[in-house]
């Protein structure tokens, strides 16, 4: 059977390869929005699913096929949710000042009060009008530590504490991360979705 190919709007490498292992079964293959020259979108949306959304829209529009978008972002429940849909941009800078910013922000909350998730939306419009487009939700919970622990992952990975495994999000090998993350819960469920309905 041949592979229908999808775009991956999004520039990141490790989301390409992750999605493209889950959806094989499919036999979809998903090409980086880079390939076409798709542009950057304003993520202008109030949340998870409308950037998603925006981001799954524009690459159907400008290369004709369908496309899956992914919004993700940590939610901090002591901050009314934030960072959320400003998780990458919560500071002037990157990752470090992220942490940093977040750190102040729940200087002296005690750890009752930290708890946290990732969450993640999929978005997977079959055209750029589609009036259904397929959403696909993930969240992952944990609490916020004091201090980072671990220097694997990327984002607020070393602040991400995970009771469960008893250890920060930073500090779980890939494999075990790809299997329980808010992103593998999303696609997992994209996964079924597109299975069941296409």
């Amino acid at each position: 059977m041949d592979s229908q190919v999808v775009v991956l709007a999004s520039g990141n490498a490790g989301k390409l390869r992750e999605l493209n292992r889950i959806l094989a079964p499919l036999h979809i293959t998903l090409r980086a929005q880079a390939d076409y020259a798709v542009p950057e979108v304003p993520e202008d949306g109030l949340s998870f699913v409308e950037n998603a959304i925006i981001k799954a829209r524009a690459a159907c529009a400008h290369t004709g096929l369908p496309a899956i978008a992914d919004d993700s972002g940590l939610e901090v429940d002591y901050l009314d949710g934030a960072p959320g849909i400003y998780s990458a941009r919560y500071s002037a800078g990157g990752d470090a000042a992220n942490n940093e910013k977040l750190l102040r922000e729940l200087d002296g909350v005690p750890e009752a009060e930290r708890n946290a998730r990732y969450r993640c939306v999929l978005a997977y419009m079959r055209h750029a009008a589609d009036p259904n487009p397929l959403v696909c939700q993930g969240s992952w919970e944990g609490r916020i530590l004091s201090a980072p622990q671990g220097d694997m992952g990327f984002g607020y990975d070393p602040l991400f504490y995970l009771p469960e495994q008893g250890c920060s999000a930073a500090e779980l090998d890939t494999a075990t991360k790809n299997r329980i993350s808010h992103r593998a819960r999303a696609s997992a469920l994209l996964l079924e979705a597109l299975r069941v309905g296409g």
